[in-house]
């Protein structure tokens, strides 16, 4: 009898999955993990000047499979690219890093779209729980480091487009 265990990494930690025991290799590129596909542009606005602080792509995590996915088995990912999770209504969300081979800065938004926190430096392949601390409907997570390198922070804001 063969069993396949299904872990969820960089996402929230409801562990939904597919469970279908098929391995989709598809977006598979060498050694790099899932290959990243652009579904939308995503804008950080300041709270001070309303002005664009940057832009970056965004790659979206809307459904139960795709949030319980992530980023996991990312190997890299460029400064101008992300993940945006969209969640039903706005709760205490908690993420974590299992599975997920790159830092990250992990970005809570709330149903406003105003920045309520930021779990800055993730460790790779943790699972030491990453909690919003405040009710967010949005996550965006970006590489580590970057919202030191753009001065993202609380209050700011974000607006995004998809595809």
């Amino acid at each position: 009898m063969v069993f396949v265990l299904y872990t969820a990494g960089c996402g929230d930690r409801t562990g939904n999955t597919a469970g279908n025991g098929t391995a989709d290799t598809s977006a598979l590129v060498a050694d790099n993990g899932p290959q990243f596909k652009k579904e939308g542009e995503l804008y950080f606005i300041s709270k001070t000047s309303q002005d664009t602080i940057r832009k970056i792509n965004i790659e979206l995590a809307e459904s139960d499979d795709e949030r319980a996915q992530g980023l996991m088995n990312r190997k890299s990912m460029t400064d101008d690219q992300g993940m945006l999770f969209i969640f039903s209504e706005a709760e205490e969300q908690s993420f974590w890093m299992k599975n997920t081979y790159i830092s990250l800065d992990i970005i809570y938004v709330d149903e406003n779209k105003e920045i309520v926190s930021i779990q800055k430096y993730a460790t790779p392949l943790s699972e030491e729980s990453l909690p919003s601390f405040k009710k967010a409907m949005y996550v965006v997570e970006v590489n580590a480091g970057f919202c030191d390198k753009y001065h993202i922070a609380y209050g700011d804001r974000i607006a995004f487009t998809k595809m």
